[in-house]
């Protein structure tokens, strides 16, 4: 069954069934079958998108981001969705790269895109918003289509299966955003995937308070659970109070969470009372998972499964099963029932059971390319392999373990940070001679980012000067929360800085208690 038709299938066997339920409204899957048939007039039609054009998101959780993707399935464009944590100009570089037609957003970012509307080239700005001074919104352009045919009839194409779906942007370690580009195709078997991996049915109900704008909180089990015909529940954004409320009101059977959520939940005394009696499962990923972590939510009543991948794989590459969670905590599982795992050395060859080397990931699921970045696309791929940048092992069982990462990405409450694009805005700061950016342990975070500064000479710049001069340069998550003044930074012959020996002088001050130089 064709992506495109999922709702519409569902809407004729179970029209009055709750697709969606957000925010005290019930969202039926005949209903949300109208509103995507509607949005994909207002595309082609009012809007003249056809195959291959970018219709970029700004917005919260919302319905209206659920059904902009189906409609881009249906005209055969691709949807951008923004993370809306970035900060304007970050948001600016995005858009001028991938260039889209459109950008649809919710009212919370008037002002955040109007401060940077000149910027943006030839796009049309759509609001969701009620009303809107400044731009058009999305319920004039609908009541301008409404009652009038097709102008613009879907056609559909041969290979519309193998075609960009949906483009996430991720800068790995290099700080330049990359936008990976996945294909209806790979969402249909990333969703076949992850009802291997949950056991997913019609009878199942989600609560998805994740962040759609990534791949996780999108495609592990909110898209999935709209394949097998579920229900999901939709928070706007992660709220301890609503998550619990959500539970109290609704048969919730399974939930995915980053870690350093799960963390807020078991801190609070509703967490005590014990699990709810409709909840069956939770699923954690996007960072390593402390064996601690899986073997209490256990003991709270539920199995803990991980899941391993990363943008470019959609994102279910392996996860683990109720049982091989609870016999080896440590491990991410198998690979996914639609996908190959290989672990290499640096020549690309498979390395023996045990033994540690790069994860390389193959299947229906892996992205297309990165957008218009046809190098970094050829770097990333050897044949049908994707280089993932991740160290990893098999045990004899067959068990995925993941060692590190290849790369000095920082992931710090389920976010992705990118020490080169602090290193960039602070070689801005006039007090500031040279900075490397590293990652280090940290209990609540899993990790955070830290600055490690040489300044200049006669310069009395402090830590807090030095993280104060990131904010409003970037997003709040990626600034630094820490900053250590050295007097130099180690190098190889060759001139580079050695990031690792950076890294583990920082871990060691942590641990000293002296992370935090104040002069």
């Amino acid at each position: 069954m064709d992506l495109s038709d999922w709702i519409k299938c569902h809407a004729d066997a179970t029209p009055d069934k709750p697709a969606i339920l957000f925010e005290g409204r019930e969202i039926s899957y005949a209903l949300l079958a109208r509103r995507i048939d509607r949005c994909a007039r207002l595309l082609a039609d009012g809007l003249g998108i056809v195959a291959g054009d970018r219709v970029a998101y700004l917005g919260q959780n919302s319905p209206e981001q659920i059904a902009l993707l189906f409609a881009c399935a249906r005209v055969g464009a691709i949807l951008l969705p923004l993370n809306w944590r970035l900060a304007a100009p970050e948001h600016v570089q995005l858009l001028q790269h991938a260039k889209p037609r459109v950008l649809f957003l919710d009212g919370l970012f008037t002002d955040h895109i109007k401060s940077v509307h000149e910027q943006l080239g030839d796009i049309t700005l759509v609001s969701y918003a009620d009303e809107c001074d400044e731009w058009v919104t999305f319920n004039e352009l609908e009541d301008a289509r409404r009652g009038q045919p097709w102008a613009n009839e879907p056609v559909a194409l041969d290979d519309a299966e193998e075609r960009g779906l949906l483009l996430c942007y991720t800068s790995g370690t290099t700080g330049v955003p990359k936008g990976a580009l996945l294909s209806k195709k790979a969402l249909v078997w990333n969703a076949e995937n992850s009802v291997d991996m949950h056991d997913l049915t019609a009878d199942d109900m989600i609560l998805t308070v994740l962040p759609k704008f990534h791949v996780g909180g999108l495609n592990i089990q909110t898209i999935p659970t709209l394949f097998a015909g579920g229900t999901v529940v939709i928070l706007r954004q992660f709220d301890v109070d609503l998550y619990f409320q959500a539970f109290e009101q609704y048969p919730i059977t399974m939930t995915l969470v980053v870690p350093t959520v799960l963390l807020l939940l078991m801190a609070d005394p509703r967490w005590a009372k014990g699990k709810p009696a409709s909840l069956r499962l939770i699923s954690t990923g996007s960072t390593m998972v402390p064996e601690g972590l899986v073997s209490k939510v256990w003991a709270w009543g539920v199995p803990l499964l991980q899941v391993y991948g990363s943008t470019e794989t959609c994102p279910i590459a392996a996860y683990t099963s109720p049982e091989d969670a609870i016999r080896n905590p440590a491990t991410t599982g198998k690979p996914a029932k639609h996908c190959d795992i290989r672990i290499v050395d640096n020549m690309n060859n498979e390395v023996e059971t045990g033994t540690s080397g790069e994860i390389l990931v193959s299947g229906p699921n892996v992205m297309i390319e990165y957008w218009q970045d046809e190098a970094s696309t050829r770097e990333a791929f050897s044949g049908r392999w994707f280089h993932t940048g991740d160290i990893g092992h098999f045990d004899e069982a067959g068990l995925l373990y993941v060692d590190g990462r290849l790369k000095d990405m920082i992931i710090s409450g389920g976010e992705n940070i990118y020490p080169a694009l602090i290193e960039n805005v602070l070689s801005e700061c006039d007090d500031i001679e040279e900075v490397a950016v590293v990652g280090r342990p940290d209990e609540y975070w899993g990790e955070v980012a830290v600055a490690v500064v040489v300044v200049k000479q006669g310069s009395k710049v402090n830590a807090e000067n030095i993280i104060d001069f990131c904010s409003g340069r970037i997003s709040r998550f990626s600034c630094p929360r820490e900053a250590v003044r050295v007097d130099s930074l180690p190098r190889n012959a060759m001139g580079k800085v050695l990031k690792e020996d950076v890294r583990q002088s920082v871990i060691e001050k942590y641990n000293r208690g002296q992370s935090q130089v104040p002069e």
